[in-house]
This record gives structure tokens, sequence and C-alpha cells, in this order.
């Protein structure tokens, strides 16, 4: 991030590299092609929180991407700790460091769906969702982080790229296809498709109802 966002390598890599013998060949040009390269936004992926071990090892289930999961929070059938509060943390953190604006790229809640009389009625979405989105309201709002836009993942169920399974669901669209691809790809939408065209319409003034 500190090379894509400054537009050169952080003075603590350079000499980390020259510190373990790495040497780096650069032309002359490089250094303004590296400047005039940098990035005008930040796209954020977020899903989830972890906690950091202490300097003793202590028991716990570990994180997806490293770190333990947080006993306190909630979490998603596939381990996921739920964290809104996260998303502002991020968002603040990343704003402050590199004053760029942001776009939440990724954001949703990998689920099991199950269909009664050809609907699925997904209030846990939807309460994820409201969560997050506020979160990113308070960040815009109370603290200040030019936010670009909100996206979630995704709008229509697809394999997970995590688990390679059709099971964990994330979309506001069910498409019937089951792990081990049997299905008539049928699709209809689910009570969040509604609930999330009136965040959209209203640009996130609605979130409450």
């Amino acid at each position: 991030m500190d090379a894509m966002c400054n537009g050169k390598f952080p003075n603590y890599k350079m000499k980390q590299y020259q510190a373990l013998g790495v040497k780096l060949s650069n032309q002359p040009s490089d250094v303004e092609d590296f400047s005039n390269g940098s990035i005008d936004f930040i796209g954020l992926n977020y899903y989830m929180s972890s906690i950091s071990e202490p300097n003793i090892p202590v028991k716990g289930e570990s994180s997806l991407f490293g770190g333990l999961q947080n006993p306190y929070l909630e979490q998603s059938k596939w381990g996921w700790g739920i964290d809104p509060t996260g998303i502002r943390y991020v968002m603040n953190y990343l704003y402050r460091k590199y004053e760029l604006p942001i776009i939440i790229t990724e954001n949703g809640l990998g689920a099991t769906d199950k269909v009664e009389s050809g609907k699925v009625h997904d209030d846990y979405r939807i309460n994820y969702l409201q969560k997050n989105i506020n979160a990113v309201k308070q960040a815009v709002e109370e603290d200040y982080v030019e936010c670009l836009g909100y996206l979630t993942w995704g709008p229509i169920d697809l394999v997970s790229a995590s688990t390679g399974e059709m099971s964990k669901r994330y979309g506001f669209i069910y498409v019937d296809l089951d792990n081990d691809g049997n299905g008539n790809l049928q699709r209809f939408k689910k009570d969040s498709f509604d609930w999330y065209q009136k965040v959209i319409t209203s640009n996130g003034e609605s979130i409450q109802e």
C-alpha cells in the first residue's frame, strides 16, 4: 500500500532489503514512472476482523487470514467474525494514513439460504449489510472519510472463491444450483433484493427501514 499510494518504495523497506543483501536494479526513469503510476483511490474489500495473539500463546480458533477469532463476536457459518465496527476502523486508518478516497469494492455475508415456497427470507443478510453500511455512513459523516462508493459481493449467487461451494451464498438473487452442479439455474429475488434496491435509490437514507 505504501508503494502504490506514495509512488515510491518506503525507506524502511529499502533498508530492510539492504540488510538482507537484496539489490534492486533500477533505471533512472523508474523513479518517475513509479511516481506517475501511484493510485488515485483505494479499493477496500472487507468481510470480517480477527484478533492477534499475545506473546504467550493462547488456545483459540484460527482466523482465515491469520490471527484468531474474536470470541465476543457473532460468526458466520464459515467462521468469519461479523464486525461492522471493523470496516469503520479500517476506513479511518487508510484515509488518515494515505489521504486518498476509498471505494468499498467488496462487502457481504456468505450464508446458507433456505428456499421456502419459492422464496428466501434472508433477514440475516439484511442485518449484516445494514450494520456495515451504517458503519460506512458513520465513517463518512462523523469521521470525514472520503468514500466514493459502496459495492457488495455479490448481487447474484455464484461459486465461492474461498471454499469452492455454491452453498455459500452472498447474492440478492438466488440461483438454483448446488455444490455438485445439480439444478435448473432458475433465478429469483431474495427478500434482501428489494431492501437493497431501496437503499441504493435513497443513497442509504432508507437503511433502517
